[in-house]
């Protein structure tokens, strides 16, 4: 299972993966049934989640609605330490997460919009570099696993603080590995080469302990909010949580 997953991953493009995941899934949400994991996203319980990730993790893709350990975090951020659910707000998001698109679309207190250069799930095309909205218009963005695939992250990140409200915030999580400096080079377009240097074949760089530093360059205000080790262990590990994420939340600048 974890080599089918890893090799569909790598090799099947993303648009295609989003399309036909949640018909595949129907199977092991019969198979997995139990109590051990329980999912806060989707309210579903199961005896283990999927394994997931080129490298594979154990205990991670929830079967009924897709959430990855980050988008289990992130829902408990949300819930625990903002009024995403109850305030009245205007929401980007790019690169929508399966997850919680239909979630999001029915809160009555969201005008949601979500955008994608090339994602199937989102209403609106729309390249980050030049985000077709006017200043201030935004409460919230989130724009999560993408700015390793952009030709300029730190342009991507002065479009997001440009359409955020002047008491607007975000979410941008990327994966950051234990490396003191963001590695890139713009002149590696090998997609194998890119694997070895980045992590995978169509990222463009790979970010460093110096994430939150790296995209406050932009004029945004990134902090690291590491709401994961203030959560009680037994729930972190009910809801099969990554006990070393980092939840980058950004502000206008």
């Amino acid at each position: 299972m974890k080599r089918i997953i890893s090799f569909v991953i790598r090799f099947i493009p993303r648009p295609i993966l989003q399309r036909v995941s949640p018909v595949i899934m129907h199977f092991f949400k019969l198979t997995l049934r139990g109590s051990a994991v329980h999912c806060p996203v989707c309210d579903h319980s199961y005896q283990n989640f999927l394994p997931y990730g080129r490298i594979s993790r154990e205990n991670a893709l929830c079967p009924n609605c897709l959430s990855l350990e980050r988008h289990r975090l992130m829902w408990l951020f949300l819930k625990e330490e903002t009024e995403f659910f109850t305030a009245k707000l205007k929401v980007l998001h790019v690169a929508p997460e399966h997850c919680f698109i239909d979630r999001f679309e029915k809160l009555p207190n969201l005008e949601y919009i979500t955008a994608d250069i090339e994602s199937p799930l989102a209403k609106v095309k729309m390249d980050i570099h030049q985000i077709p909205f006017p200043e201030n218009t935004f409460d919230v963005v989130f724009c999560n696993h993408v700015l390793e695939h952009v030709k300029d992250d730190i342009q991507a990140c002065q479009e997001i603080n440009r359409v955020l409200k002047s008491n607007g915030w975000g979410i941008l999580q990327s994966p950051v590995y234990p490396i003191e400096k963001t590695i890139e080079d713009k002149t590696i377009t090998d997609p194998r080469e890119r694997e070895r240097l980045f992590g995978q074949r169509d990222h463009v760089r790979k970010f460093g302990k110096d994430y939150a530093k790296r995209l406050s360059t932009s004029g945004l205000n990134v902090e690291e909010n590491q709401l994961v080790k203030r959560i009680d262990p037994e729930i972190v590990s009910k809801y099969a949580l990554a006990k070393d994420e980092i939840i980058f939340v950004c502000r206008k600048g």
